[in-house]
């Protein structure tokens, strides 16, 4: 993977989870990092620490409006649109503006980084590929979505926002790329945001009963943040226009991760089953032998490691 170095850098949703960690691994490779979020997801709390270090600058502001882009005087020769609500608790309470964040937001920013001869990354997500029937997804598979379920919302805002992008790309010439993001964990992710391992952890925490949907049957390939991070650095710095999926290459039924989970935190919660979700994606995991073979990437963190890690931090935060 590339070492290159941007020298000043924006990011949208820099609050949010995997934003944050963007922000951070930018600032340590010596970056000027802006950081725009309306903090509708995302947290100051993720940035704090960042808000320390020179070079970084927080502006709350929202993508879809003209007005937040006039608060970011300069030149950026790296922009990377992850403004949008990414848990389903989070774009069912928001579907209106997941709709505009990956429409409106998305050409906001493009704009941006055309204006400024800047990479463009846009991260979409393995939702856009639905539930799918081919297994493991290849990023040449155009997906099963149900675009009036109550998913669409965001499926559909990544799938627009994906031809937008490639739209730009090929009217205005601008240097885009987009990454296809799978299941992502680890710190500062939100205990309430209604995703499979921050409820499984904080359930285990506090000795409730993990809440398992269906029969956990369904599967899911998670990938440790760092790794997501460097996934998305690595495609950044290369030419390629994507998309790329970067995920992880186990894949684990959900009745296995709580039982996981469980046994790491040494809980004695039980397992609860409960109603499934409307098109919940019955198995998911990458094809990532694209992002190995053009960006010499692959994840790194182990299950083991990267559980404990995340168990630690919800610990201390539950904690504090």
């Amino acid at each position: 993977m590339s070492g290159q170095t941007w020298r000043r850098a924006l990011v949208t949703g820099g609050a949010g989870f995997v934003g944050s960690h963007l922000c951070g691994r930018l600032l340590d490779t010596g970056s000027d990092v802006v950081c725009l979020d309306n903090l509708a997801t995302g947290s100051r709390s993720n940035v704090a620490g960042l808000q320390q270090r020179d070079g970084f600058r927080f502006v709350r502001g929202d993508a879809t409006d003209p007005a937040a882009w006039q608060e970011l005087p300069g030149r950026f020769d790296l922009v990377l649109h992850f403004a949008c609500p990414a848990s389903p608790a989070d774009y069912l309470r928001l579907p209106l503006e997941t709709l505009e964040v990956g429409s409106t937001g998305t050409r906001h920013a493009l704009e941006r980084a055309h204006a400024d001869g800047a990479r463009f990354v846009l991260a979409s997500t393995s939702e856009v590929y639905g539930d799918p029937l081919e297994h493991p997804q290849r990023e040449t598979y155009w997906g099963n979505v149900n675009p009036t379920g109550p998913r669409s919302v965001y499926d559909e805002s990544k799938r627009f926002a994906e031809a937008l992008v490639t739209a730009h790309r090929q009217v205005n010439g601008t240097d885009t790329a987009i990454v296809r993001i799978f299941n992502t964990y680890g710190p500062r992710m939100r205990i309430g945001d209604g995703r499979a391992v921050p409820a499984f952890i904080s359930q285990a925490l506090d000795g409730m009963p993990l809440t398992v949907a269906g029969d956990g049957s369904q599967t899911r390939s998670l990938c440790y943040v760092d790794d997501t991070v460097g996934g998305v650095l690595a495609l950044a710095a290369s030419g390629e226009p994507g998309p790329v999926n970067i995920g992880g290459g186990e894949e684990i039924t959900m009745l296995d991760l709580a039982r996981r989970i469980v046994e790491v935190t040494g809980s004695s919660s039980r397992i609860r089953f409960v109603e499934r979700p409307v098109d919940d994606p019955g198995r998911r995991r990458p094809d990532t032998r694209l992002a190995q073979e053009r960006l010499g990437w692959q994840p790194r963190v182990d299950w083991t490691e990267g559980l404990k890690r995340t168990i630690g931090w919800f610990s201390r935060t539950v904690a504090a």
